[in-house]
């Protein structure tokens, strides 16, 4: 940008008009990219591409906490070798059992 207070113009007319189109130009591209930026359909889209990117974070924190937790179920179930440790696995099993026929138990009083 030139300072006319202090230094005269010296550009000829023609790199006069050359300046203002380039910068309409500018001006154009700059206005088109605002205008995009506050379309509806942009705004709807950097919203739901923010809620998917939170989603899938937290999914993902919610996924390695699950892993985490049947890792330490698995442990406490399974030995290191993969066998199976019946002293814990016996009343686990008998546990399910009884809430699987307590819950039997319950909708069948209720179809009655």
């Amino acid at each position: 940008m030139t300072d006319t207070s202090s230094t005269p113009d010296t550009r000829t007319p023609a790199q006069i008009e050359a300046d203002i189109k380039r910068r309409r130009e500018t001006l154009a591209e700059t206005l088109d990219e605002i205008g995009v930026r506050v379309h509806p359909k942009t705004i709807v889209g950097d919203a739901r591409a923010k809620v998917v990117s939170q989603v899938d974070h937290t999914l993902g924190r919610a996924y390695v906490r699950a892993n985490r937790v049947v890792s330490q179920v698995k442990g406490q179930l399974v030995t290191e070798d993969g066998a199976p440790r019946l002293e814990r696995l016996l009343p686990v099993a008998m546990v399910v059992v009884g809430v699987v026929g307590l819950l039997a138990y319950g909708a069948r009083r209720r179809k009655d």
